[in-house]
């Protein structure tokens, strides 16, 4: 029996998204549907995970809208399949549907509030397109102006969230961050459609993330998680919404559970497929195995994380530091870094390049690199990016043989781990702490971080590759530190070779180049040298 239209009405108010569609298409099988119905059932397809059938529905009553005379209609609803069309990352097609919008209104001269999301239109291709973040800023500017003056709370929400991506890029991150939260309230209070409040979040939390702004993705995921929580039958963003709880339990060091949401991310992403954000959990579920010593799964992950688009680094270099492979891993980060744009795109990649750099012994690089990570950090300011920036200059003083300053940085950087709740990252850190108390001298203030620090990592279940190599002082590669500590033992160097399985002349000339590393003449020199850096007996 044929449903009313209320029921499918009441359906939708009730966010009842599975049960309005099975009405309308009832519906839609017993004969053609009105504009309005047409709508309803797009929209609940599309919440659904039914995204390509939610493409017809739209597609249908906006040609029954042009129909009718009303280009009003039509534009909105081919503003809707360009936005949704975008969000799955398909640009050709919805810039295809912006075009149609720009022609339609070309056609009627009248002052209306669709003219907005023309501009809103435009600001996305240039965003996405052209990647000109000043150009995008005028036309999103543009569509606020005119949803301010047709009072169109929906239109300026949007416009304001894309206002303020185009913001941050352009390196106000503040004022960018102060859009996201006007535009927010209107989210919160649900002024705006079940499909706005659904991109705002997913918009709003990936700007975050990349901001390296714990504190908003916090607030934000809870948010998502509750709204998604209160309709079952929705699909769409749940994928999403997974992702972000799956980062901040990375953060937090719930790995398992971050293992279990990654994968459901996967899992729901590729149902409707949205490769756009596929990438990004395959390449936290690799983060998540690697953390946890499962390098043939992390192996795994990053491959599906490439293959879907998203480059697997730096965390496929990190793998590889664990694994023993350094100058693969070195290769790795110097090229992504060198092909890093911005401060957004290179803060991801600085901690890890340092961490690297320092394991390959490449100390000069390694402090240049944490210099502008420091300078990132400011200029983003994060918490985070704060706390590594820290951290890292403490690796990189341990390695110039500075263990005052070390410590002060260290303490700095532990500081700002606790404040995060970040275990992990928290213990890592007390670890170097204990390699700058052994430099001073202080064993019992050594044992008693490391001792802490290996409760930490024991609890969390972290595995090889959890600790950040111990930076080696005076520019040392990890081969000269060797030799260096077998000098130090008072080897020959024939004991050397052998001891290393290599030749005498390789030793010789190891001894040369360390001894002028080190501005020292002689193997007693070194000896001392080897002792005021904590290096004599320690494994390299």
């Amino acid at each position: 029996m044929e449903q009313p239209p209320d029921a499918a009405r009441t359906a939708l108010d009730r966010r009842e998204w599975g049960h309005a569609y099975g009405l309308l298409s009832e519906r839609a099988g017993a004969g053609s549907l009105p504009v309005d119905e047409l709508d309803w059932l797009a929209t609940a397809a599309y919440l659904t995970g039914r995204d390509e059938e939610a493409f017809d529905s739209w597609t249908e009553a906006h040609r029954a809208a042009l129909g009718a005379g009303d280009t009003g209609r039509a534009v909105r609803l081919a503003f809707r399949i360009a936005s949704g069309m975008g969000f799955k990352g398909d640009i050709a097609r919805a810039s295809g549907w912006v075009a149609r919008v720009r022609r339609l209104l070309e056609d009627v001269d009248i002052d209306c509030v669709e003219h907005g999301y023309l501009e809103l239109g435009m600001c996305f291709g240039r965003m996405f397109e052209a990647g000109d973040m000043a150009g995008a800023r005028e036309f999103a500017a543009r569509a606020i102006k005119i949803a301010d003056r047709f009072g169109d709370v929906e239109l300026r929400t949007v416009a304001r969230l894309f206002e303020g991506r185009c913001v941050i890029y352009l390196g106000d991150v503040a004022e960018g961050l102060a859009l996201f939260d006007e535009a927010m309230v209107a989210v919160e209070t649900e002024e705006v459609s079940p499909i706005m409040v659904g991109d705002a979040y997913c918009i709003v939390i990936d700007a975050c993330h990349e901001l390296f702004d714990v504190r908003r993705c916090e607030v934000w995921s809870a948010a998502f998680v509750a709204w998604c929580d209160a309709q079952p039958d929705l699909v769409l963003y749940r994928g999403h919404c997974l992702l972000h709880q799956a980062e901040l339990l990375q953060l937090h060091g719930r790995w398992a559970d971050g293992v279990a949401f990654a994968r459901d991310a996967c899992r729901r992403l590729s149902e409707p497929l949205n490769p756009v954000v596929m990438g990004g959990a395959h390449y936290v579920e690799a983060e998540l195995h690697r953390l946890r010593a499962e390098f043939a799964e992390a192996e795994q992950a990053y491959e599906r994380a490439h293959q879907a688009g998203c480059d697997p680094h730096p965390g496929l270099a990190l793998l590889r530091l664990a694994q023993g492979q350094v100058d693969v891993a070195a290769a790795a980060v110097r090229r992504a870094l060198a092909q890093a744009e911005g401060p957004i795109g290179r803060a991801r990649i600085l901690a890890p390049c340092i961490e690297v750099l320092l394991a390959a012994g490449d100390v000069s690089a390694a402090e240049a690199a944490q210099m502008e990570l420091a300078a990132v950090a400011g200029e983003l300011s994060s918490r985070l990016l704060d706390a590594q920036a820290h951290q890292m200059g403490g690796a990189v003083l341990l390695a110039l043989g500075d263990g005052a300053r070390a410590l002060l940085a260290l303490r700095r950087a532990l500081s700002g781990w606790s404040a995060l709740d970040a275990p992990y990252d928290a213990a890592r850190t007390r670890l170097l702490i204990a390699t700058a108390c052994d430099a001073a001298g202080d064993r019992e203030g050594a044992r008693m971080e490391r001792t802490a620090a290996q409760a930490v990592l024991d609890e969390l279940g972290s595995g090889a590759g959890a600790t950040i190599p111990r930076p080696l002082p005076g520019g040392l590669s990890p081969r000269e530190a060797e030799v260096l500590v077998l000098v130090a033992r008072g080897l020959t160097n024939r004991a050397i070779g052998e001891e290393l399985f290599i030749s005498e002349k390789t030793v010789t000339s190891h001894l040369t180049h360390m001894f002028t590393k080190l501005g020292v003449t002689s193997r007693a020199a070194a000896t001392a040298f080897a002792y005021e850096h904590g290096l004599a007996g320690r494994p390299t």
